[in-house]
């Protein structure tokens, strides 16, 4: 049985994991996500466990980095640094720069079916922020939670993602339509704490969400059926 979740707000894609990301109008959701999604990432270069990766947690200025351009396969070709300069994405200068930040050596990755923690894609309905500002008694942005899909939904409930796990989310309308098969919820990390215009943490945000539903915003899903996605596509959820 389907029924009307609500409507695609926004569409976010985050070409270099950890760095700022950028707004779409329209999108399209293949097997690994939407296209272009964290295709790149910094690893730590003397890291030998199972996850490498640099991030905004343990290098909280990340998200001050902005990609930048397109190549023939629709990813960034440079890095506009806080400062202002632009460099070459897989430069030694931007690598040399952010090992300096962190303190240890990294390597910029291009891994084509994206770099990603659980599943290819992230969805958050709005009301789950607008009860994490009310918690944490201050503005939150939206961006602290790096969603790729933000959802107004019908009848606002805060986590009300959290029933959605289990379920098919269609994009549109039509037998054709792209449809995601929600995997789990999202659990949090330190990033959720760092603003992503100044890099400055607030502890308040992750606090309110660990008080508020466990530690989880948000859920993740993959990709069953590929499609355009756009902002203002009506989304309805099914069972399997």
């Amino acid at each position: 049985m389907h029924h009307e979740l609500g409507e695609v707000e926004a569409i976010i894609r985050y070409p270099v994991k950890s760095m700022a990301g950028e707004r779409l109008d329209r999108a399209h959701l293949g097997w690994h996500g939407i296209d272009g999604d964290r295709r790149f990432a910094f690893r730590r270069s003397a890291e030998t466990g199972g996850f490498p990766w640099l991030t905004a947690g343990r290098l909280p200025e990340l998200v001050l980095y902005q990609p930048l351009g397109r190549d023939d396969a629709g990813l960034p070709t440079h890095v506009r640094t806080p400062d202002g300069r632009e460099l070459a994405i897989t430069g030694d200068e931007l690598r040399d720069e952010i090992a300096a930040r962190h303190g240890a050596g990294v390597q910029m990755m291009r891994l084509d079916h994206g770099i990603f923690d659980e599943a290819p894609l992230s969805l958050l309905a709005i009301e789950t922020v607008c009860a994490v500002e009310r918690a944490a008694e201050r503005p939150v942005d939206i961006r602290r939670f790096r969603p790729n899909v933000i959802i107004r939904t019908r009848d606002p409930v805060a986590f009300e993602e959290d029933a959605w796990v289990g379920t098919i989310i269609t994009f549109g309308d039509g037998d054709d339509a792209p449809a995601v098969a929600v995997t789990c919820r999202d659990k949090r990390c330190l990033m959720l704490n760092v603003d992503p215009d100044s890099a400055a943490n607030d502890p308040a945000v992750m606090k309110s969400v660990v008080r508020l539903n466990q530690n989880n915003a948000g859920v993740y899903g993959t990709v069953i059926r590929s499609g355009v996605a756009a902002v203002g596509q009506r989304l309805h959820a099914r069972s399997p």
